[in-house]
């Protein structure tokens, strides 16, 4: 390698991970800044500055006078600060990640000659990117969006970005109409609104226009579009791949991110609520789970078609608007993602991550998705454009593996590279390119004919199957949801002539969603519609969806207390919840100490009602204690806490005095509540009456009662909302 010897390309390149005490990863990157009150500030250069807070002026005692622009350090930071900010991203501008790694259990030699899918003795560090699509970086979490699914994996070949989304399908077949439904769905061009938002006149009219988008839009219109936590969604690459092995054989592929926790969704009042109160939400809960040591995992699958089978469906797995059926192509689990260390810094980490669908590994390669090779030109030409051509430079987005190129110049190039050549061929056969034994990635040998036209196949032409078949797997909770999405959404539509032909366009769908959706908004009822195949494939559905193993962990419990409240069971279900590795959030009147009834024994709130609300939490736990439930039973903030929870489907739990509390507030028939020393559990409201030992053999028959109250209490907040509790109103609605 005469003439060509870089410095930061050595055996291995910088890493991307910083320091973390058991990290398996040995750190290598040298412009990683951890400030100490030992250090002094300095300008960019290097130079110690005296102060930070004066300008240099022509000044006197009694005179501030005019700043002087001789000042570097000033001038230096001022104009440094006017420069900070980045172009935002088009899409996806709203998000947040976390590192993390990904681990192989069973290898896939039979399907790829990729090693990271068939080395099973790796560990591939990660960094996963979560986002909303639609609004600004200002925006809330909790709207009604997609949500981006963003892994890029640093292995040993180069970097791998598989970007996907929580929802396995698109709006568009051709890569041609991403303008288009980017436009539609942004805020309208003559007033900038609404921000994140989908519920108005131009989207809906695009997506009357433009059937292809028929499929997408019930997924948008689901509770997956409304996601409890990153943590609790699925991730889905949308497009089709390709996998070819050791034997040059190809095959389709389609992957996918399944929870560990499973999957699961707010509620869209709860969304609402929360996109004021806690507009960070989503991004906070990552960040407190991984600090808390709750590492989010998903299992990683692939659904496999062999080549000579890419013609023996009704529907073309080219097309992205379609899923591929479990039932028909079953996903095969081989590998977990887990996410275990938080970003040092946001925006050198998060904000300047840079992912493209065309960075692939060998073993790996394109279909031709019209989707997908689209993407393929538009991310890498959107890095360029955010970050600069030298991108890839950049600490976040550097392969761990050695970089040896011509590539020169350009705006913010870091690496510097020492030789007299900076072309291939070259007398000193410096870096030359390398054979397939070595590791290059070929190209598969497609054999490729056609006509130069734009058009589609016939398969491509069939857009509300799918639709019909998401709608058919919905339960009846789940459709009651998206009717009310459909209803909300088509409501902020003004235009009479967007929300009636979106009525008929339903009709596509289900005649029976149709109507009730046109009654909710004023459109013309439609009589007939199209005929509903019937089919239906369960594991579509969130409640029917295959569940994981029961667990509170990274759950928030509130636990609502007034002074006098009762230590016993206070402490029981504080310490029990924190063992499950759940999260206690003790909420009191105010933020000051809370003094037990025994009076020797207090507690200091995390929050007041008025400053956290039951939106922020999964389930809420109120012990007894006359004179604490007194006082909560005068606030009428508590009142609403213990309402509002109930109606948002969260396990609620009471014990002792607190029981009567949570019966005057919800008192609602067929809900029952304990009035002894039994645990009693009814539509997710879980209670226990007695708890007031007067000796030691109570107190041993109050801990079993208090072991099964516990039971019950943990397993209805595992089980995420009690779907029973709405099914039963839903039900009551109908028989009224």
């Amino acid at each position: 390698m005469a003439g060509l010897v870089p410095e930061t390309m050595q055996k291995v390149s910088h890493a991307v991970l910083g320091p973390r005490e058991g990290d398996k990863l040995k750190d290598l990157a040298h412009n990683t800044k951890d400030m100490t009150n030992n250090d002094r500030l300095t300008t960019d250069y290097g130079v110690k500055q005296s102060t930070a807070d004066d300008w240099l002026k022509a000044a006197s005692p009694d005179k501030a006078g005019p700043l002087l622009l001789e000042d570097p350090f000033a001038r230096e930071r001022i104009m440094r600060f006017d420069h900070e900010r980045i172009p935002e991203r088009v899409v996806h501008a709203r998000g947040a990640g976390a590192f993390g790694k990904f681990k192989l259990y069973e290898s896939i030699e039979d399907l790829s000659c990729a090693p990271i899918l068939t080395d099973t003795s790796r560990e591939t560090p990660i960094f996963v990117r979560f986002s909303t699509v639609l609004g600004s970086r200002g925006s809330a979490d909790t709207v009604r969006d997609v949500r981006g699914f963003a892994v890029k994996f640093y292995t040993q070949e180069g970097n791998w970005d598989l970007v996907g989304n929580d929802i396995p399908v698109f709006f568009i077949q051709d890569a041609i109409k991403f303008p288009d439904v980017i436009h539609a769905g942004k805020p309208e061009p003559h007033n900038e609104v609404p921000q994140a938002q989908s519920a108005h006149n131009n989207f809906w009219d695009f997506q009357f226009n433009h059937t292809e988008a028929t499929h997408m839009f019930m997924w948008a219109m689901s509770d997956r579009a409304i996601p409890r936590s990153w943590r609790m969604m699925q991730g889905f690459g949308v497009n089709t791949y390709t996998l070819i092995n050791a034997k040059g054989e190809r095959h389709f592929v389609k992957f996918t991110w399944t929870p560990e926790l499973g999957v699961h969704s707010l509620v869209w009042d709860e969304a609402l609520k929360l996109a004021g109160q806690d507009p960070d939400f989503h991004r906070k809960d990552l960040w407190e789970a991984i600090s808390n040591g709750v590492f989010p995992k998903w299992k990683f699958g692939i659904q496999v078609v062999p080549e000579a089978d890419e013609h023996k469906f009704d529907f073309d797995i080219l097309d992205a608007t379609k899923v591929w059926p479990e039932d028909l192509v079953p996903t095969r689990y081989i590998g977990e993602l887990e996410l275990n260390r938080n970003p040092d810094e946001f925006f050198t980490q998060v904000e300047q991550i840079a992912f493209c669908t065309s960075h692939i590994v060998p073993g790996i390669g394109f279909s031709d998705d019209p989707l997908l090779q689209g993407r393929n030109f538009s991310y890498f030409d959107t890095q360029i454009s955010r970050l600069g051509v030298n991108f890839q430079e950049l600490p976040i987005n550097r392969p761990v593996c050695p970089v040896m190129n011509f590539n020169r110049d350009g705006a913010l190039r870091h690496t510097i590279t020492r030789g007299t050549v900076n072309y291939w061929p070259n007398r000193f056969e410096a870096c030359p390119p390398a054979t397939v034994a070595e590791g290059a990635y070929v190209e598969y040998a497609q054999k490729v004919a056609g006509i130069k036209a734009r058009l589609r196949n016939d398969k491509f032409k069939e857009h509300f199957s799918q639709a019909q078949l998401f709608w058919n797997s919905m339960s009846p909770v789940e459709k009651h949801h998206i009717v009310n999405a459909f209803a909300f959404e088509l409501d902020h539509c003004e235009d009479p002539v967007v929300y009636s032909r979106m009525v008929q366009r339903l009709a596509d769908i289900d005649l029976d969603l149709a109507q009730t959706v046109a009654q909710m908004v004023g459109g013309d009822v439609p009589q007939q519609g199209r005929a509903n195949h019937g089919r239906r494939a369960p594991a579509l559905s969130q409640t029917e969806f295959p569940g994981a193993a029961p667990t509170i962990a990274s759950r928030r419990v509130a636990i609502l207390i007034a002074d006098g409240y009762d230590q016993v069971a206070y402490d029981a279900a504080y310490a029990a919840l924190s063992t499950a590795l759940a999260v206690p959030l003790v909420i009191g009147p105010s933020r000051s100490k809370i003094t037990a009834a025994n009076g020797s024994s207090s507690t200091q709130p995390h929050h007041h009602l008025e400053g956290f609300r039951s939106t922020m939490v999964d389930a809420l736990f109120i012990p007894g204690g006359a004179q604490s439930v007194q006082t909560l039973a005068k606030n009428g903030r508590a009142m609403h806490w213990i309402r509002e929870a109930f109606g948002h489907l969260k396990t609620i739990g009471a014990t002792g005095e607190a029981v009567g509390l949570v019966n005057t507030a919800i008192a609602l028939p067929g809900v029952g509540v304990s009035t002894s020393g039994e645990v009693c559990e009814s539509y997710g409201v879980v209670t226990i009456a007695e708890l007031r030992p007067e000796s030691l053999g109570e107190v041993l028959e109050i801990a079993k009662g208090a072991k099964g109250f516990m039971e019950k209490f943990f397993y209805g907040i595992s089980q995420h909302r009690c779907w029973e509790r709405e099914l039963a109103g839903l039900n009551a609605m109908v028989a009224y």
